[in-house]
């Protein structure tokens, strides 16, 4: 059993006001140092990121990075990067991209890991969504779910297998280890179905068939997870 809090909202609307107020007081509460953030890509941090930028949080020395991201040009409409870069923008927060989408999806694992480790460490958030099947990040069911958990690189290259109908390509993605040294993790979901997914995965913890089960089952510290219907 892990040890997460599941916090329910009633509307996409609360969910985002509530967690953009829990990142804004980490961000504020840090203020004076370099920090590094991982942001997660898809259509439900949109609102969130949206009051993160409507407030004068104190963003400097704040580098925020995805958490994944898809191996295609960083202003495709299918980027991580360039969907949290776009919505942030008003902010002084340095938004960059984990690779370039230039290099087969080994070689950008490695990238990626060399520009993390350029970065200020741990990070003070790793906040992660989900997918239907129970992948986080970047870390899916397949041939290398055992790597993303295992490896004690900070970012590897993925090719998951199927790829994803919605978005056909490689990917970098956190590792588990990654993920794990953030001083706070944050998950967010909506929908029935994901719900289903995530407190299955949280009462079986390591022995999960699903990624984020046994993402989260190595966590030190509480998790707090949001959803809305």
């Amino acid at each position: 059993m892990i040890d997460a809090e599941l916090r329910l909202h009633a509307t996409l609307d609360i969910l985002a006001g509530k967690v953009a107020g829990e990142i804004g007081e980490l961000v504020d509460s840090t203020e004076g140092r370099d920090r590094l953030l991982a942001f997660p890509g898809g259509s439900t941090p949109a609102p969130v990121f949206a009051a993160l930028a409507s407030k004068p949080h104190a963003w400097d020395g704040v580098t925020i990075v995805p958490g994944d991201d898809r191996l295609v040009p960083v202003d495709s409409v299918l980027s991580n990067y360039a969907s949290i870069a776009t919505a942030l923008r008003a902010t002084r927060a340095r938004v960059i991209p984990l690779a370039d989408s230039d290099q087969d999806y080994r070689a950008a694992g490695r990238a990626a890991d060399d520009r993390l480790r350029r970065l200020p460490w741990p990070p003070e958030l790793v906040w992660l969504g989900m997918g239907s099947d129970g992948h986080t990040a970047s870390i899916f069911p397949g041939p290398d779910l055992e790597t993303a958990l295992e490896s004690n690189e900070r970012a590897i290259g993925v090719l998951p297998d199927p790829l994803p109908r919605e978005a056909p390509v490689a990917r970098v993605t956190l590792t588990r280890g990654a993920i794990l040294a953030a001083g706070k993790i944050l998950v967010t979901i909506t929908g029935e179905t994901k719900k289903s997914v995530i407190e299955t995965a949280l009462s079986q913890g390591e022995r999960s068939a699903f990624p984020i089960g046994r993402v989260l089952a190595g966590a030190d510290r509480p998790i707090v997870v949001h959803w809305c219907p």
